[in-house]
């Protein structure tokens, strides 16, 4: 086995203390950590040398264990987490993939090619039926919880006892959450929030602990439910992306790792580069389902969450994205007794605009619309904000299941009793005659033939809230109604974003944009009328731009979500003003807050590799960011020297070099090839050993459907035994290795090994000399500590969480 030394390994777990190297100054705002040594084994100098910091041992306390008080997680953003994997896709073109493709006929590249459409295909019903599942529910669950609600306020409205239905509705609130909040805080804690963040971090390269896992489908599907039905300020859109994607994880590698079912078809797309473009059409199809989108859920994936894209993948998402609408809309057409219309536009179900008021807007209202989309970039900016600091004490104080679990059930009771006090304390009574197609219309104390004009906002399930606002006619709100309800659901969706439950952003965002968008529309005619007094503005029009400006202001989306827009409300005439008022609400936002996605992905302390690297950063070289020292592996090595090796607990190495010394020995060692942690394990799993290939006791040769078959959980080096005698075998690595991995020369900056690394998906990334030798390697912590910080160009710690 050969050693290259050079600095502190990047890979290892170990404390860094043991690691030599030349220090030099850290960057602008970081620290000086360790000692500066004189290293022994060359003269590069490091640039910005970072120790790993184990977070257990700082939040161990025997003060906190005696208290009956939780325990505070200490947190800093200036980590990067050790445990998250990368994903590789990047393709081993070793022999044995070699071979298989000169055997491959035309025919069965031709089969391969017609699979892939089908797992689409497959992947967008599915999903569309999941979705179908997840609005049934929910309308039927939350349809039951506010007639009781109802008919209860109705039952005490005149003669008093109205605390009685206050008490009812929270409690029914409180119980539909905490069976979602259970769910999620002790089963399957992935399955908390929209997943958005977490599966942009997949198809970012991140391979995110049980993220797209059978039981995380599960528990997302009923966690979302609870949360919708138990009347909290959330939505179904952001678990629906999330579940699509573990659809497409699952359906395209044709066998369940959890239920141990192996149905034997589609094993050629068992591997990381087929998974991910599967999962991109998952997550497409998600949208598609949520929005009735399919070209937004197409750009969504491309603008949102993918890091690899080509246009025969284009045509394959918006195949799946297709076919998820449809489904989702025939099957809810036959649930609703109409089988023959499939005009439902999807969950949201917005409805094409009033061809007469809103189809048309004037030149001049251009600069309002844009003046609206910077009030939404700075609304949005202090939702990221607000949320972003509510999340760090949650990670500090509210880390325990138990307390997660209480404080979803008290969120819950607080926004059914918000709602109702704004609702009892609201005279804002308006004609039963102009609701259209309320469900729940609360007269309370208006006179007959009125309702409560508050209640249709806060009594009714989110997306039919959106409805209303968008396309009631003027006159059914109060402005003061509008401008409560702003405030009151702004803070209520802050707060709830981040809960133990499964919940989405997406609507509760578009129904705070919608109604202070609507308000800005009742506004504007009290300020200008023409001669005959009528209205130039139409409020719903301004709903619609309001809703696309706070929704752009929080997770800054532009062309994705302009296109979701147009094709939800079914009118391609605001494409021009959805578009500006989303790039106006983007710069704005970015200029206070990051979006509020990418503000969770940093909280988690992911290693997530943006498109671009850092300004500023030509000046690093691959020599000052690579991991080292490497451990390498000769072409024919002992099996004594891979099994310690891999069962090194200090060291999580996944990539090895594989070298070749001259004859001599008086040459330092070559680079010939790269193989893969997984790789050694199926090898000596299947006992791939020189000496008993020669004595003809191996039964078969190796295959890549042994490769693929033990995909994606590879067994771990515990589980394989081998005896001593085998200890001394040697096992030949040549067919195995991939010949031809990627190399960058010492000298390469940093945004160029940035973007070979981004662009081809890499896990890791040789550094070699003049001579073709190894003198380290890169991988994405390595990358990924390097960002552009208030101080300049700073670097980030690598900690044990």
């Amino acid at each position: 086995m050969a050693n290259i030394t050079k600095k502190v390994s990047w890979s290892s777990r170990a404390d860094d203390s043991n690691a030599t190297g030349e220090g030099t100054p850290l960057l602008n705002g970081s620290e000086q950590l360790g000692d500066s040594r004189q290293q022994s084994g060359g003269s590069i100098s490091q640039i910005g040398r970072v120790s790993t910091v184990n977070m257990d041992e700082e939040i161990t306390s025997e003060e906190d264990s005696l208290k009956g008080r939780p325990k505070e997680i200490t947190h800093n953003e200036k980590l990067l987490s050790l445990k998250y994997e990368s994903l590789d896709y990047d393709n081993s073109e070793n022999q044995l993939f070699l071979e298989e493709e000169r055997r491959m006929s035309y025919l069965g590249f031709r089969c391969l090619e017609i699979s892939r459409w089908v797992v689409c295909g497959l992947i967008g019903f599915l999903t569309g039926l999941i979705a179908c599942f997840i609005d049934i529910m929910v309308e039927q669950l939350a349809g039951l919880k506010y007639y009781v609600v109802k008919e209860n306020i109705e039952k005490f409205t005149a003669g008093g006892g109205l605390s009685i239905s206050l008490i009812l509705w929270a409690v029914l609130n409180s119980a539909f959450v905490m069976v979602g909040a259970v769910m999620v805080a002790f089963f399957e804690p992935i399955a908390g929030g929209s997943g958005i963040p977490q599966i942009k971090c997949y198809l970012n390269g991140v391979k995110i602990p049980r993220v797209v896992r059978l039981k995380t489908l599960l528990v997302k599907v009923a966690g979302v439910i609870c949360s919708v039905a138990g009347g909290l300020a959330v939505g179904k859109e952001g678990p629906m992306i999330h579940s699509g994607a573990v659809v497409a994880a699952g359906v395209s590698q044709g066998r369940s790792t959890s239920l141990k079912r192996d149905f034997k078809i589609f094993e050629y797309f068992r591997r990381d580069t087929e998974k991910r473009d599967f999962v991109s059409a998952g997550a497409a199809a998600g949208v598609s389902a949520a929005f009735g989108a399919p070209v937004g859920g197409v750009l969504f994936s491309l603008e949102e969450a993918a890091s690899y894209w080509n246009q025969m993948l284009t045509w394959r998402i918006f195949f799946a994205s297709m076919i998820s609408t449809f489904t989702l809309n025939f099957f809810l057409s036959v649930y609703h007794n109409n089988p023959g219309e499939l005009s439902n536009p999807g969950l949201i179900n917005f409805g094409s605009f009033d061809k007469n008021s809103s189809s048309e807007y004037n030149l001049y209202e251009i600069p309002l619309f844009i003046g609206m989309g910077a009030i939404g970039g700075l609304l949005g900016a202090l939702f990221n904000a607000l949320n972003y600091w509510l999340t760090i004490f949650r990670i500090r104080y509210i880390h325990r299941p138990c307390l997660q679990v209480m404080e979803a059930m008290l969120v819950a009771a607080v926004t059914a009793t918000v709602s109702f006090i704004m609702i009892y304390f609201s005279n804002a009574c308006q004609p039963l005659d102009v609701v259209q197609g309320e469900d729940y219309p609360l007269q309370l104390y208006c006179d007959d033939g009125e309702y409560n004009s508050m209640a249709t906002t806060f009594f009714n399930r989110p997306e039919k809230s959106v409805q209303n606002l968008f396309h009631n006619p003027p006159g059914s709100y109060h402005p003061l109604t509008l401008g409560m309800f702003t405030i009151t659901y702004f803070f209520l969706a802050c707060w709830t974003y981040g809960l133990a439950v499964s919940a989405g952003v997406f609507i509760p965002s578009l129904l705070i944009g919608a109604a202070w968008g609507r308000l800005i529309g009742i506004m504007l005619p009290m300020i200008s009328t023409n001669s005959t007094g009528q209205i130039w503005a139409d409020p719903g029009k301004y709903a619609l731009i309001g809703a696309a400006a706070q929704l752009g202001g929080i997770v800054r989306m532009t062309l994705s979500l302009t296109v979701i827009l147009i094709e939800a409300t079914g009118n391609v005439t605001y494409g021009l003003p959805l578009m500006l008022v989303l790039m106006t609400a983007k710069i704005v936002g970015d200029y206070f807050e990051e979006g509020l996605y990418d503000i969770h992905i940093k909280l988690q302390s992911v290693p997530f590799v943006h498109s671009e690297a850092p300004p500023t950063s030509h000046w690093l070289t691959a020599r000052e960011v690579m991991s080292s020292p490497v451990t390498s592996f000769n072409r024919v090595e002992r099996v004594g020297t891979i099994v310690d090796l891999l069962s090194n607990t200090s060291t999580n190495h996944n990539g090895f070099p594989v070298v070749v010394s001259n004859a001599n020995g008086e040459e330092p060692a070559k680079l010939c090839g790269l193989i893969l942690r997984s790789q050694l394990i199926v090898l000596l799993k299947h006992k791939v050993f020189v000496e008993l290939a020669r004595s003809k006791l191996t039964r078969r040769k190796l295959q890549l459907k042994d490769f693929r078959d033990a995909y994606p959980r590879f067994p771990p080096i515990q589980s394989i035994h081998v005896s001593q005698d085998e200890r001394e075998c040697m096992m030949d690595l040549t067919e195995f290795m991939n010949p031809t991995p990627y190399t960058v020369p010492q000298e390469t900056s940093l945004p160029r090994v940035y973007k070979l690394f981004r662009a081809l998906g890499l896990r890791h990334l040789v550094v070699v000399d003049d001579s073709n030798r190894v003198v380290g390697l890169v991988t994405r912590k390595d990358l990924a500590r390097y960002h552009l910080g208030k101080h300049g160009l700073e670097e980030l710690q690598l900690a044990q969480t």
